[in-house]
């Protein structure tokens, strides 16, 4: 790496009162730090790049000048242009999978012994034993369908008695889940979707572990977890930062208060743990040649600690993309974190991407609503963008993991369907999908949501894999987005592309995507009936243009006259 000096943390028995020795060529102790448990010890090595190769050597420790133990380490050589990889741009759609939910290619793993939580498919709530390499061996779907970024829930081992499926209560920051696989499997994964022209997005938590974790019975420091010995659960006011009127002790609550009973708060105030965790995900970049990020819980951790790992994980890697959960409905909370924003507080972040709740919020209030005109909601939002140093680093989404199915919410309307997706895959941003979007997966609650894929599991009934069992308004749906998908990977009128949307009038939301030399009409109508739109009103961005094509159907629609919009219905024009 371009930083020569990396932090080991090395734990077992009474380690702390051993001296550590390493002879390798280019490789020297530069520091050791001893802390309050003899369990710890924390050694500062230097690697010099022009004189060290690649390779294993001895990490031995020492008492009264004799040899204790050692440790086999190895140094791997660093990928070809590691630093200057891609993340996820405008130019991507994004595919959210649970992946325990998704494709069970290794019933052999469901249970393991060593993993408090067995295989129990009959519980919503339980392990289905969806795996890594169900993902690997569906590839070829999901890049067909035309998604170009596949971002998995958390992988790492949860060695949970209960609900550990979703996979945030982590309780080893360096191993996989058995149950879900092996490291060299997430390699795979990493290497294989890189081969099928997708890009692998790692699902991060820097805020908590689980209460398995071995620090809960162990910690480094006493300091290592917040309020270890007497819980204080966060209050989740995530308006504390902005908050010119906080009380301190709400702030320290937000802070440091435990995410929930199971899930303890790490003191990223402490510089050892700071140094551990930007070190792990630099580590997971380069094993698993990683794309991009997404940050779970990004206002919980300490911000300071926040703004000092994305400063140096941007450092090394300039061109990756980093996405931060920061759950509000209220824009201006959301532009506090990204990149660019100038703070009343000074607080200067590093974060290029955040997830656009509030457009998530607002394009289901209008879809769902019974008023007339009700996409105002959603334009207003869109018009808060001046609040965002950069809105087209947004990631738009109708739901997620967490968020009760959008099919479902919409009381499954195929035509309300439609026009949510048609805006989340033509408005400005990136788009994301939860997997099953695409054939109308419904659900509210936390395991229904995260429902089984149809067909990722021998015996299942329903295939969305190959289509077989898929009802009609399942197919068409699935045929939808494909057809979508496919159009905008190379959708002219999208790349380095602006927005311009006019306000919306008798349910009909009209919106351009346009660069120099092409332009995308995006209209929306809501309306139960036909709504006839005056092509005049849009002279500024029509211009000189007569015609253009449809992208949906394919036809002709002439410009200079005034258009019948189906009801409920969406149109893509471009010229």
């Amino acid at each position: 790496m371009e930083n020569p000096n990396v932090q080991l943390m090395i734990s077992g028995k009474a380690i702390g009162n051993l001296s550590p020795i390493i002879d390798y060529p280019g490789v020297k102790i530069i520091s050791v730090t001893q802390v309050e448990n003899q369990d710890y010890l924390f050694i500062d090595i230097n690697i010099d790049k022009k004189h060290t190769l690649p390779g294993t050597f001895n990490i031995s420790f020492k008492k009264n000048n004799k040899i204790i133990s050692s440790y086999r380490y190895e140094l791997l050589k660093r990928r070809e242009n590691s630093s200057t990889r891609m993340g996820f741009s405008q130019s991507d759609v994004i595919y959210l999978i649970t992946p325990d939910r998704f494709a069970n290619a290794e019933p052999d793993n469901d249970s393991v012994k060593a993993m408090k939580e067995a295989l129990n498919r009959k519980d919503e709530n339980g392990r289905h034993g969806g795996d890594i390499q169900g993902i690997i061996n569906h590839l070829d779907y999901i890049s067909d369908m035309g998604f170009t970024a596949l971002w998995l829930t958390p992988v790492l081992e949860n060695n949970m008695p209960v609900y550990s499926y979703h996979g945030y209560s982590i309780t080893d920051f360096y191993q996989t889940d058995p149950r879900m696989g092996k490291n060299v499997q997430y390699k795979e994964l990493g290497d294989k979707a890189a081969q099928n022209g997708m890009k692998l997005i790692m699902d991060m938590v820097f805020n908590h572990i689980g209460d398995q974790h071995p620090w809960m019975s162990n910690p480094p420091t006493q300091d290592w977890i917040s309020f270890k010995d007497a819980p204080v659960y966060t209050n989740h006011r995530k308006t504390i930062f902005q908050d010119v009127h906080v009380a301190p002790g709400d702030y320290q609550q937000m802070t440091d208060g435990w995410f929930s009973k199971t899930m303890p708060h790490l003191n990223q105030r402490n510089p050892l743990l700071a140094k551990y965790l930007i070190q792990n995900t630099l580590w997971w970049i380069e094993y698993a040649n990683l794309s991009s990020i997404r940050v779970d819980t990004y206002p919980y951790p300490d911000m300071n600690f926040m703004s000092r790992w994305t400063k140096e994980i941007m450092e090394a890697y300039p061109r990756l993309n980093i996405v931060g959960e920061v759950w509000s409905e209220n824009p201006a909370l959301i532009a506090f974190w990204q990149k660019g924003k100038e703070n009343k507080n000074g607080y200067t972040s590093y974060l290029p991407s955040l997830m656009d709740f509030p457009v998530q919020a607002a394009l289901l209030k209008a879809l769902s609503s019974k008023e007339s005109n009700s996409f105002t909601g959603l334009y207003e939002t869109i018009a808060n963008d001046f609040q965002y140093a950069n809105p087209d680093n947004l990631v738009v989404f109708a739901d997620n993991h967490d968020i009760p199915r959008f099919y479902t919410l919409l009381h499954e309307d195929l035509g309300l369907y439609k026009l949510g997706m048609t805006f989340i895959l033509t408005t400005r941003g990136i788009p994301q999908l939860l997997y099953g979007t695409e054939v109308l997966q419904t659900g509210e609650s936390h395991g229904k949501l995260r429902s089984d894929f149809p067909g990722g599991w021998a015996g299942d009934p329903v295939n969305a894999f190959s289509g077989i069992g898929l009802t009609d308004d399942q197919k068409e749906a699935k045929a939808f987005i494909r057809k979508l998908l496919h159009w905008r990977v190379d959708a002219p009128s999208l790349a380095d592309s602006k927005l311009m949307h006019y306000a919306p009038q008798n349910d009909v939301y009209v919106y351009f995507r346009y660069n120099k030399d092409h332009k995308s009409m995006i209209i929306l109508n809501k309306s139960t009936n036909s709504q006839r739109i005056s092509m005049s009103r849009f002279a500024n961005m029509i211009a000189s243009a007569k015609e253009g094509k449809e992208v949906l159907s394919g036809n002709k629609i002439a410009l200079t006259s005034d258009l019948l919009i189906p009801a409920k219905s969406p149109l893509i024009i471009e010229w």
